[in-house]
């Protein structure tokens, strides 16, 4: 009996029906077999190396009052996502050290696992160049990760561009965290105007604006970025979005360009998939999109 069938009969009221209890198996099997095949993809985490994870952890919540759900390992992100019945995640760990990117993005192989994958880190003062890109590639790095008020330039930087323009030639993501910073003081230097130049500069670089455009500076983002190619990942602002502004950013830009993201171990993974399935003014099909579909899309995976 099929889902559909199964409704019908319920909307006839036909409680008494000896079928009735095998059309609410069929469609309870058929939910969660529409849910065990959905792969949910968070775009947007955080590790650190087990010996330094105690510290910075430390430091962000005493300083500037952010917590962590997790140690900030990967063990730790590990047994979140069983938690949280996420199948994949995407690290990151930038460094603020030119000299230094090839062995944090060593260490970022080496936690690649079957259901975690490493962002690369760049920076446009390294000395290998932006032929350095090509070697991510081969290396099995699904994307690039910036965080440019750490690393020290703007999004538009002229220094960054030959690393877009190797980005674009092969396709290979450029997730950019966006907005303010709770560790930093303005100004900021991947606000929406910044990364819409970039944009129209690379129209076909793969962009992800995280934190829907940046924290705090939803209206800029809504004149400027919605309705663009850019993808949005919902990471760490989800849960504290304005509901009518959070509505309107999925009215206004297509549900095919956003990424369900959690900002682990800044957040829950499971709280924030839940409240991401809670939204009542999405659609089952949105929702998936978003949760999954839209970044295995985008990972070609």
């Amino acid at each position: 009996m099929t889902c559909k069938a199964g409704i019908k009969k319920i909307q006839h009221g036909r409680l008494n029906d000896p079928l009735f209890k095998i059309a609410i198996k069929s469609i309870f099997d058929e939910i969660q077999g529409q849910a065990a095949n959905i792969m949910i993809i968070d775009f947007h985490t955080h590790i650190f190396p087990r010996q330094k994870a105690p510290g910075i952890l430390s430091k962000l919540l005493n300083k500037f009052d952010i917590p962590n759900f997790t140690d900030g390992t990967l063990n730790g992100l590990s047994n979140s996502m069983k938690k949280a019945g996420i199948k994949l995640s995407l690290i990151s760990r930038i460094t603020i050290h030119p000299e230094q990117v090839k062995a944090v993005n060593n260490w970022l192989l080496g936690c690649q696992r079957n259901n975690i994958l490493p962002m690369a880190t760049i920076h446009p003062d390294q000395p290998e160049g932006e032929a350095y890109v090509g070697d991510l590639k081969k290396a099995g790095f699904k994307g690039i990760k910036l965080h440019p008020d750490y690393q020290g330039f703007y999004a538009d930087d002229m220094r960054m561009y030959p690393y877009y323009e190797a980005a674009q030639a092969l396709q290979i993501p450029v997730l950019f965290h966006a907005g303010l910073d709770r560790g930093l003081a303005p100004p900021f230097k991947a606000m929406p105007k910044q990364l819409l130049r970039v944009h129209r500069d690379f129209p076909r670089l793969k962009m992800i604006a995280a934190h829907m455009g940046g924290e705090d500076n939803y209206d800029e983002t809504e004149a400027t970025l919605l309705g663009t190619d850019i993808y949005l990942d919902t990471a760490f602002v989800l849960r504290i979005m304005d509901e009518s502004i959070l509505r309107r950013f999925f009215q206004k830009h297509p549900i095919e360009r956003f990424l369900f993201g959690t900002d682990s171990p800044f957040s829950d993974q499971k709280t924030e998939l839940q409240f991401l399935n809670n939204l009542d003014f999405l659609t089952p099909s949105q929702k998936d999109k978003i949760a999954g579909h839209n970044a295995a899309r985008l990972l070609n995976i």
